[in-house]
C-alpha cells in the first residue's frame, strides 16, 4: 500500500498558497505530500547582454534546498563555492519550462527571476518547483498589468510537471522519495495546459524499458498534470486572472 493509501494514479495531497511572501513581485507555496517549496518572482528592468536592444524579455530560475530539507543535513552550496550539477540542471529545467509558455516579446526588455527554495524534500522537488513557479510567475505578470508596466499578459499557458515511474513492476504517479529510490524506471514530465510536452526526463535505473512502458508512464503523467493544472487554474481564477488565455 502506498503512503496515504493512494492509488497508482493518484497525486499526493496537494496545497498551493498564492501570495505567500509579502515583498516578492509574485510568490506561491506548494505542499505536495511532504515536499514543500516556495517560489518567488522578482522583476528586473534589464535583460542579459545577448538580448539587449532586441525587444525581448527573459525568464530565468534559481533552485536551492535548505540544509535540513532532507533527513540528513546538507552543506549549503555557497560554502562549496559552486552550484552542484543537480541544482544547476534543475534550475535550467525550471527556466526552460516557464519560458516555453511565455511570450517573451510581450514582457519588453525585462527579466523575471523565479527563485525556488525547497523547505522540505520528499521526492518531486523539481516538478513541484515548476508547478509553483508558474503560479508565482502569473501573479508577477498580474502585478505588472495592474501597474501598467505591460499592456498584455505574457503568460499564454500554464505549465506543470510530475514524476512517474515503475516501482516493483507497477506504474506509479507522483513518486515520493522511497518510491523514487526503489524505481526501476524513473521519469519526469513537464507539460502545458494544452497537453503539449515541454520536456521529458526518463532513465532506466536497473534495466532497459520498452516503448510500451514509456507510453504507459506518459499517459499516467498526463493525468497527473491535468489534475495539477486544474488546481493552478482554480487558484488563479480567485486572483482575478480569468481573462488570461488559459482561464
Amino acid at each position: 500500500m502506498r503512503t496515504n493509501k493512494r492509488s497508482f494514479d493518484e497525486l499526493r495531497p496537494i496545497k498551493i498558497k498564492p501570495d505567500y511572501l509579502d515583498f516578492a513581485d509574485g510568490s506561491a507555496f506548494i505542499e505536495i505530500g511532504k515536499t514543500r517549496v516556495v517560489a518567488a518572482a522578482t522583476l528586473e528592468e534589464k535583460v542579459p547582454p545577448f538580448l539587449k536592444n532586441y525587444g525581448s524579455g527573459w525568464i530565468t530560475a534559481e533552485y536551492s534546498m535548505l540544509p535540513r530539507a532532507t533527513e540528513k543535513r546538507n552543506i549549503r552550496e555557497r560554502f562549496l563555492g559552486r552550484l552542484s550539477g543537480r541544482s544547476y540542471e534543475i534550475q535550467r529545467l525550471i527556466g526552460r519550462s516557464l519560458r516555453a509558455v511565455t511570450d517573451l516579446n510581450a514582457m519588453g526588455e525585462r527579466t523575471i527571476i523565479v527563485d525556488c527554495d525547497v523547505l522540505q524534500a520528499d521526492g518531486g522537488t523539481r516538478t513541484a518547483s515548476i508547478t509553483v513557479g508558474c503560479v508565482a510567475l502569473a501573479l508577477a505578470f498580474k502585478r505588472m498589468l495592474d501597474e501598467e508596466v505591460i499592456s498584455q499578459m505574457p503568460l499564454k499557458h500554464l505549465v506543470s510537471g510530475v514524476s512517474v515511474g515503475f516501482v516493483e513492476g507497477e506504474a506509479l504517479l507522483d513518486l515520493d522519495y522511497e518510491e523514487d529510490f526503489k524505481a526501476g524506471i524513473d521519469m519526469n514530465v513537464v507539460q502545458d495546459d494544452k497537453g503539449e510536452l515541454v520536456e521529458i526526463q526518463a532513465s532506466a535505473e536497473k534495466k532497459t524499458f520498452s516503448r510500451k512502458e514509456f507510453n504507459t508512464l506518459l499517459r499516467l503523467a498526463n493525468k497527473g498534470i491535468q489534475d495539477l493544472i486544474k488546481i493552478q487554474k482554480d487558484i488563479l481564477k480567485k486572483k482575478s486572472l480569468l481573462f488570461m488565455a488559459y482561464g
